[in-house]
């Protein structure tokens, strides 16, 4: 999901081009309550379960529209500055900056280094859906890409959803 305002417009935009901006006030809120004016912000809407976790079932029941929170990992734009051309260790540090202390909104730190292989066990043995991994030297690309990998744990439901819908 893109998070997009301008002033006191707010406008939350799925990778299919829905405006989903009256679905999640939470989201909306929280980014009115951000110092910058101007900015636009790559993440996923998300619900958290009671352990933490997000709940993929709990967002799609369209019951707990009013809990979704927003888990920005990409700044694309901040005081009117488009960062896309910028390394992505520089978009996260725009980032961090950006969302230190802000509620709603729930920044991942980066981790760098060559930690993918144990990451991935870790998110697997927590019952995660998975890891997103990009290489923190490229500007940003929209969509799929070369430059970033999606690894699924096989034994989330997320993955069985995918599965069942190539069948």
């Amino acid at each position: 999901m893109r998070l997009e305002r301008n002033g006191n417009d707010v406008r939350l935009i799925t990778k299919n081009g829905h405006n989903w901006t009256d679905r999640f006030p939470w989201i909306v809120e929280s980014a009115l309550k951000n110092r910058e004016q101007h900015l636009v912000m790559d993440g996923e809407a998300v619900v958290l379960g009671v352990d933490g976790a997000s709940d993929f079932n709990a967002l799609h029941s369209r019951k707990n529209d009013h809990e979704v929170q927003l888990y920005a990992f990409d700044a694309l734009a901040v005081g009117g500055e488009d960062l896309r051309l910028l390394s992505l260790e520089m978009r996260k540090t725009n980032l961090a900056r950006l969302l230190r202390g802000r509620p709603g909104h729930l920044h991942r730190p980066f981790e760098s280094g060559e930690i993918g292989p144990d990451l991935f066990r870790a998110a697997c043995r927590m019952g995660l859906e998975g890891i997103v991994s990009k290489r923190r030297d490229r500007r940003y690309i929209a969509g799929r890409s070369r430059e970033w990998v999606k690894i699924k744990n096989r034994s989330d439901p997320a993955f069985t959803r995918v599965m069942d819908a190539h069948q």
